[in-house]
């Protein structure tokens, strides 16, 4: 299969659950990550799943006796990044500052003084 950049933000609900299995669990079977997803699809479905991330390069496929193991191709930070930007493109106007207002917007979410002082806290460092 040809390698494709990876694209998170192109990713169904079900891949990105897909996903954060294999980031937690670090490398899992189709039926491992079967037995994780909520309200699971066939296995059918999940290995369908699979072999479309592994497509988008996001996931890579090694053989263990007579299963393929799957694991993740790209590190959790760089996923992470890509679906923030998503995240800023598509309902923050690209603006970071607009996430955090919306964050901190009572009637949106309503954030403890601890979160919000550990908010403030990285904002400094980051000074």
């Amino acid at each position: 299969m040809p390698f494709m950049k990876p694209d998170s933000s192109q990713q169904s609900r079900r891949e990105r659950q897909v996903m954060e299995i294999l980031f937690r669990l670090g490398k899992a079977t189709a039926q491992e990550v079967l037995d994780e997803l909520p309200d699971p699809p066939t296995y059918s479905a999940v290995r369908a799943l699979l072999t479309t991330l592994e497509t988008k390069g996001l996931v890579k496929h090694g053989k263990e006796s007579r299963r393929y193991v799957y694991s993740p191709s790209i590190p959790e930070k760089k996923a992470k990044q890509s679906a923030l930007r998503q995240l800023l493109t598509t309902f923050f106007e690209g603006r970071p500052e607009k996430l955090v207002a919306s964050l901190l917007d009572p009637e949106d979410q309503q954030l403890s003084k601890a979160e919000i002082e550990r908010i403030r806290s990285l904002i400094d460092s980051n000074s």
